[in-house]
């Protein structure tokens, strides 16, 4: 069983705020088996997954850790809004937050059709994890900032954050490196990139994502930049 379940399966009894006599009376166990399904001491069958995911209004795959959506649903791209486009856009900030998202959302429009010409679902997969992977990252050190959100919301407790996403972000580099050695084995590199040909074909998203690229570089070489 997936260890996010004994903890999903008690953290939705308390947020039903509910005592887990009541719960067990009403999912058909005794307290002291829901006592063990919640600490991790037993698997249940899979009937009582079922019957908690019923009971509680979530999917079997949010119960078992499998996706934070408790529908369970999977997200089609055509159902992904594009607040960018929308005329009654409500997202605010200052100037420099509104402008880093638009160079990120430039820069991402350019690099991830430049994934979907080349075809190779493995690389657009890799490069997607590494992406949510930093992001997540990145979301859970500002969530932590005044220590007033609550953590259990998170199965990752925020002191194993950075080794488990660096970790993840190291995989996900080894796995681009060896999908780059076959690309040159295979002479299929990704085309397109260099920067001519990024400023000739894609003239709106161009200046995004070499603002990105040049931003970064001076950084890395101890250069002072807006960020």
């Amino acid at each position: 069983m997936v260890n996010d379940f004994p903890r999903t399966l008690s953290l939705l009894r308390k947020e039903k705020k509910i005592s887990q006599r009541k719960a067990a009376g009403e999912l058909g166990v005794s307290q002291a088996l829901l006592s063990h399904y919640e600490n991790g001491m037993r698997e249940p069958g899979l009937e009582f997954l079922v019957r908690a995911a019923d009971y509680y209004g979530v999917s079997c795959d949010y119960l078992l850790g499998r996706t934070m959506a408790r529908e369970g649903a999977a997200i089609l791209a055509e159902q992904v809004p594009d607040v960018m486009e929308q005329k009654d856009n409500v997202l605010k900030g200052s100037a420099m937050a509104l402008l880093t998202r638009k160079v990120l959302t430039n820069s991402l429009s350019l690099f991830y059709d430049l994934l979907g010409r080349h075809g190779d679902r493995k690389l657009i997969a890799e490069c997607s994890l590494y992406l949510y992977t930093a992001i997540y990252k990145l979301y859970r050190h500002v969530y932590a900032l005044g220590g007033q959100n609550p953590e259990g919301a998170f199965s990752v407790p925020y002191g194993q954050v950075d080794p488990m996403c660096d970790m993840q972000l190291k995989k996900s580099e080894i796995v681009l490196c060896r999908l780059e050695e076959d690309a040159r084995k295979l002479s299929e590199p990704v085309g397109g990139m260099t920067f001519d040909q990024l400023e000739q074909n894609y003239p709106q998203l161009a200046p995004s994502l070499l603002t990105l690229l040049h931003t970064v570089s001076d950084n890395m070489e101890g250069k002072k930049t807006g960020l």
